[in-house]
């Protein structure tokens, strides 16, 4: 979601999110590193490269991938927990944003629930801000998303920034 699959990337969500804090007036350079395709895994054994960088404010969105390829949720939640404690490490006072993700409902209940789950147990451990589910409003809804029906298209993707902004401009 966060590299704008099959979108201009300055019509994506991140490049919105850039414009909102530029029109705020707030001091904070938005750095995208989402790559399409990723998984958790992908994710943990890349985060520190992308730590080598200062980061006061880390927006994590991982794991539809996960869902969709049906890895155990058991093995994403430990993944993202990875992520965020070694952001945490590095930058101790940084303020973590975790973007819950759903799984589609054809994975059936048990794993969808599991899924779910995984990003509100991890803000409550972790202590993170959470986006309930960046996808609100916009998944499985056909006019949102580009042909594939998973990927939010330009409309889209001005939901999913709105749904970033909710939670991301109460942490900065």
């Amino acid at each position: 979601m966060t590299a704008a699959y099959g979108i201009d990337p300055k019509m994506g969500y991140v490049s919105l999110i850039q414009q909102k804090l530029d029109n705020e007036k707030l001091d904070y350079k938005v750095i995208n590193a989402g790559l399409s395709g990723e998984t958790t895994a992908g994710g943990l054994e890349r985060i520190d490269w992308i730590l080598k960088q200062t980061i006061d404010v880390f927006v994590l969105e991982l794991g539809g991938n996960d869902a969709l390829r049906g890895i155990d949720p058991k093995n994403s939640y430990q993944n993202l927990k990875g992520i965020i404690e070694k952001v945490k490490a590095k930058y101790p006072d940084v303020k973590v944003v975790l973007a819950g993700m759903q799984a589609p409902p054809n994975m059936g209940k048990a794993y969808t629930d599991a899924f779910k789950n995984n990003y509100i147990n991890l803000s409550k451990e972790l202590n993170t801000a959470l986006i309930p589910f960046l996808l609100e409003n916009i998944g499985g809804i056909k006019d949102l998303n580009i042909k594939d029906g998973i990927h939010p298209n330009e409309k889209g993707q001005v939901i999913m920034a709105e749904n970033v902004w909710k939670t991301l401009k109460t942490v900065l």
